[in-house]
């Protein structure tokens, strides 16, 4: 059984306790956080911009901890799943793998290439696993949706375009939601970059548009990449600019030579829309839930001693260098190579 400590009990942190309950092999063992609310289990006033409410938990059976040190000093813990602002992913890591524990980090890795490597660097001093929950890679109709591009049974991937949105609000023009986690381009864009990077490899170009707000955060950007075979073209837009009852809107287009496949959470539901000739059907995924197959990925990592080929931390560090390239071209108007 692997032991699992959440550290932090924000929206993503109550996200994935409650998918750690249908993950085989692992339990929650402990929490932190150092509000009494949450640690009597009233998360009742947990809200993200998807899903339900936190409701309340029975953590009679739970470790509770205020302090970090408190739990990574716990030695029944052999994995941390840290759910903390970003500017905090760093040093908390690394003090993670410095207490001999395994880390699952939420994305982005970090907001600097120099942080994500001290990171990296600590894990392998410490010899143990640093994973990042890019959870986009498990959400069921993304992960079809390459399955079947990469089959061959469509014809070759021609293009791709991926959409990701969120509902404008006060408080995040007003700087807090840009300095906690990067803004639109590291929070929300950083999926789409890393699911390209998993399903085409690293681009080579990446050249953008962008609505910058005059403090220079990117507000709303669309891009498009370049790759050393030159024939697919892909593209994503993204920002935080939806008003009205938009809260939160994703979905893709894969053009291949001998069919179409659309996703849109608002409009398919968890269905894909494939079109093939004259014929158009709905497929719906036969996967996991995402959360609960990442989470159980990384605990099968942990189990059996493997690096993870999925969310691996080079793999998140790749995303963040490509996504600060994508600011760069989005900030300069001018297209950009991307050195990795």
């Amino acid at each position: 059984m692997i032991n699992v400590g959440i550290l932090g009990i924000g929206f993503m942190g109550v996200t994935h306790f409650k998918a750690l309950q249908k993950v085989k092999g692992a339990r929650v063992a402990a929490i932190c956080t150092r509000d009494e609310k949450k640690l009597a289990g009233d998360w009742s006033g947990v809200q993200g911009n998807f899903g339900g409410a936190g409701g309340v938990q029975d953590l009679k059976r739970v470790g509770r901890y205020r302090e970090i040190d408190e739990l990574l000093a716990d030695d029944s813990i052999d994995l941390v799943d840290i759910c903390l602002p970003t500017p905090m992913h760093r040093d908390v890591t690394i003090k993670a793998l410095k207490a001999g524990k395994h880390v699952l980090v939420e994305k982005p890795i970090a907001l600097t290439l120099k942080d994500a490597d001290a990171m990296i660097k600590a894990a392998q001093e410490a010899q143990k696993l640093l994973m990042v929950a890019h959870v986009l890679r498990f959400v069921p109709a993304f992960a079809h949706a390459r399955e079947l591009a990469l089959s061959g049974k469509y014809g070759a991937l021609q293009g791709v375009h991926l959409k990701r949105i969120i509902g404008r609000k006060t408080s995040d023009v007003a700087g807090s939601y840009f300095n906690e986690s990067g803004g639109p381009l590291l929070d929300l864009h950083i999926h789409d970059t890393d699911f390209l990077i998993h399903l085409l490899g690293v681009p080579s170009r990446v050249q953008a548009n962008a609505h910058i707000a005059p403090n220079g955060d990117v507000l709303y950007f669309s891009a498009h990449y370049g790759f050393e075979n030159g024939s697919i073209a892909a593209s994503a837009q993204c920002g935080a600019v939806g008003e009205g009852p938009i809260t939160f809107e994703h979905g893709f287009d894969f053009y291949l030579e001998k069919a179409t496949l659309r996703y849109n959470n608002l409009h398919t539901g968890d269905a894909i829309l494939l079109s093939s000739g004259s014929k158009q059907q709905e497929i719906t995924p036969r996967r996991k839930e995402a959360f609960e197959a990442q989470l159980q990925h990384a605990v099968d990592c942990v189990r059996d001693g493997r690096e993870s080929d999925i969310i691996s931390a080079q793999n998140a560090r790749n995303s963040l260098a490509v996504c600060l390239f994508e600011k760069q071209a989005a900030q300069s108007g001018k297209a950009v190579n991307v050195k990795i």
